[in-house]
């Protein structure tokens, strides 16, 4: 059931569509960056932002930094919400479950097909930054990267590090498809079940900046989705990362248990 719920999911023009426009804007920002004065010059400004922004191998941060507040939980959610909300709208659902497949695997098979969209949309823009920012931007001539700390980095740490806030990245949008998940066994359709959970994280992003609310800020879906720059400081300042991980964890596991709860005791009438 996974297999075949992941190969319609890539047989989607739809899928290719929206990694197609998660790409573009990291394009467009490379572009702008090469063809103009955008771009803070050699020796001036923050050194960790200057090198982001000026070296092709750090690019891909930048990118993420562009991507994830906004756009990657916008796709996600559509994804997300689409998962069992679109097979009800289109009228298939109940024939998928006339088929010996019981809702459990079906429930498991669509978050899965949802996880690796994420994983894939990560990479693909990861990639396809890291190759204009190389073609744009050039390679830093420094011996090393200067990081949040002031200290220098060398290219082995900056790549493992990438490598790490590809993966939190990844984990943070995990929170956000089992969100559109729950949404998507509540509702028939799929518009609304994305609408739901983008209203929960502008929620989430509007109560972070009310005092009033701070009580609340830890638990927050949105609260440490930037944490990942974290892990350039040296030494790492693991604290807001770890946290990040948790609450995302904690996101996934309620809303994927709630969703398995509501979509095996509902009836389906469609």
């Amino acid at each position: 059931m996974i297999t075949v719920e992941l190969l319609k999911m890539l047989r989607r023009p739809r899928t290719w569509v929206i990694i197609g426009m998660l790409v573009a804007l990291p394009t467009l920002v490379a572009v702008l960056l090469a063809v103009t004065d955008l771009g803070p010059q050699p020796g001036t400004g923050p050194p960790f932002l200057s090198a982001v922004l000026t070296d092709g191998t750090l690019f891909p941060l930048a990118a993420l930094g562009v991507v994830l507040p906004l756009f990657l939980p916008i796709a996600v959610a559509v994804l997300g919400g689409d998962a069992v909300a679109g097979e009800s709208q289109t009228g298939t659902l109940r024939y998928l479950l006339v088929r010996p497949v019981g809702r459990t695997s079906l429930l498991v098979a669509k978050l899965t097909t949802v996880i690796a969209f994420v994983l894939m949309a990560v990479l693909v823009v990861a990639a396809v930054s890291y190759m204009e920012g190389r073609l744009l931007l050039g390679r830093s001539t420094a011996a090393g990267t200067v990081s949040l700390s002031g200290s220098t980095l060398s290219s082995s740490q900056v790549a493992g590090r990438t490598a790490m806030a590809l993966g939190y990245v990844v984990v943070c949008m995990l929170g956000v498809a089992a969100v559109a998940l729950f949404f998507s066994t509540l509702t028939s359709s799929s518009i609304g079940a994305a609408l739901g959970t983008i209203g929960l994280l502008i929620a989430s992003t509007v109560l972070l900046g009310l005092d009033a609310a701070q009580s609340l800020h830890p638990y927050l879906p949105t609260r440490y989705w930037l944490s990942f720059v974290d892990l350039f400081r040296d030494p790492i300042l693991w604290r807001d990362v770890v946290r990040g991980l948790l609450v995302q964890l904690a996101y996934l596991v309620v809303f994927s248990l709630a969703a398995w709860a509501w979509f095996t005791s509902k009836d389906i009438e469609d």
